[in-house]
């Protein structure tokens, strides 16, 4: 299988890795007795950096690959194009 790397992955990996660091201090949290309260604000945070981390992938999906296969770049026929977006949509 051919690599599929875009500008914008390394960043998504930092910041993916900012949230497993994160999320192995939450799980610590648990381990030190800490407040419901707490532990659900840093879940929260870590959910959050995961959404951001996704939500970034599939902006970068759109304005490169389904932007280069709509223009023609990509040789894909425009059906695909459209039915790759709504595949891809369904993760936002």
């Amino acid at each position: 299988m051919a690599q599929h790397i875009h500008e914008s992955h390394p960043d998504i990996v930092k910041r993916l890795k900012r949230a497993e660091g994160h999320l192995r201090r939450v799980i610590g949290m648990f381990d030190d007795g800490r407040s419901c309260l707490d532990l659900a604000q840093q879940l929260h945070a870590v959910e959050k950096a995961i959404s951001e981390a996704k939500k970034a992938l599939i902006h970068d999906h759109v304005d490169h690959c389904l932007d280069a296969a709509a223009n023609g770049g990509s040789g894909k026929s425009p059906k695909n194009v459209l039915a790759e977006f709504k595949a891809i949509s369904r993760y936002l």
